[in-house]
């Protein structure tokens, strides 16, 4: 008997990955120690220490590595998380903030300059509403813990100004006391959250503007991805493509139980309801993955990594994922 690969994996536990966790899916030829770890810290240890085989990853940082020869990891196209974000702008409204455009010349916290919210954010300012990434100062820290800096290091040209926070302040107490004007990320800041005062939203309707956004572009952000210890991947070159199908599977499963009317696998209500709902709008696989079913959106991120200067270079998407993954075979 041929013994299986034992392999880590650092994933959160999501309903799109349980069964991965649960032994429902197994990947082929490998026996899987599986961590769920939150985002933030399964990226820190990624790219400071390469602590496990198979990860998730930034998107944004994946992008920005590989621009620079250096990712540790290659992608399999399995983007186990996409969130729209308009709703991750948050703004003082005592400081004249009516729409996107009154954001030049105020100062912006964010807690890392590379998170791929905030590439989206970024992007979305450009393209839609003509703000540029240079037409803001931005602040960098944590959003609820001082010292936090990027992941993995970037050089910004002398128009973008970024500055680090004290080490001994946080992005939320700086936007609740008023020494920032707003602040960007995939967290909505404490003091939003408490209700403080002249701390809201600078979308306050922004599911509407995220699905009139989706109408007119026919983007949803793709945020995390998954990456294999790229020298694995070369010793083992079965690998990648037997990783992604595990996890198409694991998707697979989830949305069938979402689905299921008579036992609702979700603590919410209708929640069958609102996944018709988003059929409806965005199709029957409203969140697909793969490499040609994303190239769409890959094309956007690598370039607002480039114009954004976070890559050294225009990445081809394809760069980004193991080539095995790129066109999987069918029946």
């Amino acid at each position: 008997m041929v013994a299986k690969l034992q392999l880590s994996m650092a994933v959160f536990h999501y309903d799109r990955t349980a069964a991965l966790f649960d032994g429902r899916v197994q990947i082929e030829g490998v026996e899987i120690t599986p961590v769920s770890l939150e985002p933030e810290e399964a990226f820190h240890r990624a790219y400071k220490t390469q602590d496990f085989d198979i990860s998730e990853l930034s998107m944004s940082s994946h992008i920005v590595t590989t621009s620079k020869g250096t990712a540790p990891y290659i992608g399999v196209p399995a983007f186990v998380s996409r969130v729209f974000r308009h709703g991750g702008i948050y703004i003082r409204t005592d400081r004249g903030i009516n729409s996107p455009a009154d954001l030049k010349g105020k100062k912006i916290g964010l807690p890392e300059y590379q998170i791929t919210a905030n590439l989206w954010i970024r992007g979305i300012l450009s393209d839609e509403y003509g703000v540029k990434a240079s037409d803001i100062h931005w602040r960098r820290g944590g959003i609820e813990e001082p010292g936090r800096d990027e992941r993995s290091p970037i050089q910004l040209p002398d128009n973008i100004d970024l500055q680090q926070i004290p080490d001994d302040r946080t992005l939320s107490e700086m936007l609740e006391t008023g020494e920032l004007d707003g602040v960007i990320g995939a967290r909505a800041p404490s003091c939003f959250k408490r209700g403080v005062p002249n701390v809201a939203r600078l979308f306050p309707d922004y599911r509407a503007a995220e699905e009139a956004y989706y109408r007119k572009t026919g983007l949803f952000p793709i945020m995390h991805t998954i990456g294999i210890r790229r020298s694995l991947a070369e010793q083992h070159p079965w690998l990648a493509a037997s990783v992604y199908k595990a996890f198409v599977q694991a998707k697979a499963l989830c949305m069938h139980d979402m689905a299921e009317i008579g036992h609702l696998s979700t603590t919410l209500p209708w929640s069958v309801y609102e996944m018709e709902r988003m059929q409806a709008l965005m199709g029957p696989d409203f969140w697909p993955y793969g490499y040609q079913e994303n190239k769409k959106a890959l094309d956007a991120m690598t370039r607002f990594s480039f114009e954004q200067v976070l890559s050294v270079r225009k990445v081809d998407a394809g760069e980004l994922f193991a080539e095995s993954t790129h066109d999987i075979s069918k029946i």
